[in-house]
């Protein structure tokens, strides 16, 4: 395409007649609403990555918590394969398992705890 047309064209924004008062408030206008869209778009982009990093930072937080929970899971198994240990090698050696129980009444007999709180003054009519 030849560039005739271009020059034509120039000429043409030349000869112009300057633009109206409603024009360059029309172009304030769009300048404004721009300026106001690019701030909030940032603003936007910031908020999206200050929850990122604070995603990012709750997840090792819980990474953290979930090997601490792990480590004490595989402690408590240890603990208890070695009590369940102990308790296999106890029980046939343990006399209160292979007498009979004694009556509820020898049980209790030696608590306090069973007397009774009628003698309390607070209950006495």
């Amino acid at each position: 395409m030849p560039h005739s047309s271009d020059s034509s064209d120039s000429s043409s924004f030349s000869q112009s007649p300057p633009p109206s008062k409603q024009e360059s408030s029309d172009d304030m206008r769009k300048v404004q609403r721009r300026e106001k869209n690019r701030i909030a778009a940032q603003k936007s982009r910031l908020r999206q990555t200050q929850k990122a990093d604070t995603l990012h930072l709750e997840s090792e937080d819980l990474e953290r918590q979930n090997a601490a929970l792990r480590r004490e899971i595989k402690q408590l198994t240890e603990e208890m394969k070695h009590f369940t240990s102990m308790l296999s090698s106890h029980e046939p050696l343990c006399s209160i398992l292979t007498s009979p129980p004694p009556p509820p009444e020898v049980l209790y007999a030696t608590h306090s705890f069973h007397q009774p709180h009628i003698s309390s003054p607070r209950f006495q009519h």
